[in-house]
């Protein structure tokens, strides 16, 4: 699956679209628009497209999307 991950950073917030593996160039359009909109309006997102097996596979690979700062440090040490 193709994952589109739109992470305010600031705020920790997170919006996640799923794509099948064949619609990775609509997932592409689609993280370019949500880049090019945010850049004409002044936004600091992060907009990324990652793959993975499944979402769930996304949230053990890129925890730092999913968990908060205190659940990250309390899971490394």
């Amino acid at each position: 699956m193709i994952f589109l991950i739109d992470y305010n950073r600031q705020k920790g917030k997170l919006k996640l679209r799923a794509y099948k593996d064949a619609d990775r160039n609509l997932a592409q359009e689609d993280r370019l628009q949500l880049e090019l909109d945010y850049a004409r309006r002044g936004i600091s997102h992060e907009v990324v497209i990652l793959q993975a097996a499944s979402e769930k596979a996304l949230r053990r690979t890129h925890r730092r999307y999913f968990e908060d700062l205190k659940s990250l440090a309390k899971a490394a040490s």
